[in-house]
């Protein structure tokens, strides 16, 4: 077997200490996770928007509820098709291209949403959003993956999930206010000023990401021989291990046992991610009594700051095997019990109450996705990390196109929009104990014996792989 762990010597440890690796991951933490978390910001701001303009869109171009829950999700369903070849395209043409690509493609689909006329465009916008800003996310995972070691992916991946509270701390303020901007001029409804103004902004982060990016450390002119050479032989040693333990290829990949797992976790997670998120503006109204606009927009942003913290929490002490799994169980717990919480809450007129539960729920949702994506680059590499970081995504994801459907189909079966939203915190514990059953997983024994040890590479029999 390759890599550290034939390697008891003090080599791999002697690489792992290093202050020419220290100083090129500080380096390339600094050049790149400020665009990386840029781009998510305006993606995750134009996935969501919608949300903002539902009842606009309904007096103006007569968009159903039904319709605007199918348009919501749809996104997610060609988002899913398209995931795997964008993936595929981005290894072939390099990420710096391919992010930019699809920055720029899916801000001009956002700004055409001015122009929807309704229920029919809207729908075709929505699905050519998601064709477009297909492969985004986990395009960024495989580009961290490669740039970052095992130790230190949990910490960037955390880095790049405080897109998605900025995205919706700034984000929601800004849209509330656009469309109080727009609703009071006579040229411009609201609704599409916000649409024209933030599809612009994805444009310029994509143009901007073409010049930011680089496609990989032997590519960066900010290191210098000595920094590339560190970092490029930990992510040798890395990718030997995970292509001596993991599939190989973009078949292997999607038959990988360990792939679907995480898919259907990375699926319950995003139930509740999107159908909090979808549903958040409009709950927020309900709530404090007040239509949406710039002071929904605020409260709305309460809960996307306190969940920059648990980002910054989770990045912080989720280092090791035993604790992303332990982190990762609780959070999947307290994600439901604050969900249902959150519809008790609205159901008995406890607005502080309310306000209170979708914030820690917000919290504890967005301190999972860093952890669970440390389990599949753990074990994936080259074309089979496309395919299966593509497959966990574009599946995972379809829990987007799922959310907005089943809490408004619940809540009109039942009469209660509590119902609908209760509904949404039953797959979180699903997730918590799925969760528990990755101790059973085999990882790969460089990232084992780096985390044990904290980054010194202990001698122990090569034939052990297990976490026990």
């Amino acid at each position: 077997m390759t890599g550290p762990t034939a390697d008891p010597s003090g080599a791999t440890h002697a690489r792992l200490q290093s202050p020419e690796l220290r100083s090129a991951i500080s380096k390339a933490s600094r050049r790149l996770m400020p665009m990386i978390v840029v781009l998510y910001v305006v993606a995750f701001l134009d996935r969501t928007n919608v949300s903002f303009a539902t009842e606009a869109l309904e007096v103006d171009r007569g968009i159903s509820a039904a319709a605007y829950a199918f348009g919501a999700g749809v996104f997610f369903l060609a988002y899913a098709i398209f995931e795997i070849p964008s993936n595929l395209a981005l290894q072939r043409f390099g990420a710096k291209a391919w992010l930019a690509r699809i920055a720029i493609s899916w801000g001009i689909v956002s700004t055409c949403f001015a122009f929807v006329q309704g229920e029919t465009s809207f729908i075709v916008l929505r699905c050519l959003l998601g064709i477009t800003e297909a492969g985004l996310f986990p395009g960024i995972i495989m580009f961290l993956a490669e740039w970052f070691p095992n130790r230190e992916r949990v910490r960037m991946f955390a880095i790049f999930y405080l897109a998605q509270p900025f995205s919706q701390m700034i984000g929601s303020p800004l849209s509330g206010a656009l469309l109080s901007i727009g609703d009071r001029t006579d040229w411009i409804a609201g609704w599409q000023l916000m649409f024209a103004v933030e599809g612009l902004l994805a444009v310029v982060a994509g143009i901007a990401a073409f010049f930011f990016l680089v496609n990989s450390p032997q590519d960066a002119k900010f290191l210098d021989a000595q920094e590339k050479a560190a970092l490029r032989d930990v992510m040798v040693d890395e990718n030997a291990v995970k292509h001596d333990d993991g599939p190989k290829g973009v078949w292997a990949a999607m038959r990988n046992g360990k792939v679907w797992y995480f898919t259907v976790i990375y699926f319950c997670l995003q139930i509740a991610v999107y159908g909090v998120t979808f549903g958040l503006p409009s709950q927020v109204s309900g709530l404090v009594g007040r239509e949406v606009g710039w002071e929904v927009g605020l409260i709305t942003a309460i809960p996307w700051f306190v969940g920059i913290f648990s980002c910054y929490f989770v990045g912080r002490h989720a280092v090791t095997v035993r604790r992303r799994r332990t982190w990762g169980a609780l959070l999947f717990v307290t994600t439901g019990l604050f969900i249902f919480g959150s519809a008790w809450a609205g159901t008995n007129g406890y607005a502080l109450l309310g306000i209170l539960f979708i914030t820690l729920a917000v919290a504890s949702f967005l301190g999972i996705g860093p952890i669970t994506w440390s389990y599949p680059t753990a074990f994936l590499t080259g074309t089979a990390a496309a395919a299966g970081i593509g497959l966990v995504n574009s599946l995972g994801n379809l829990g987007g196109f799922v959310a907005p459907i089943l809490r408004e189909r619940i809540a009109d079966a039942t009469g209660s929009d509590t119902a609908g939203i209760a509904a949404l915190g039953v797959l979180p514990f699903v997730a918590a104990v799925l969760m528990l059953g990755t101790a059973k997983f085999r990882i790969s024994a460089d990232a084992l014996l780096a985390e044990r040890s904290g980054g010194v590479q202990l001698p122990v029999d090569p034939q052990r792989t297990t976490e026990r």
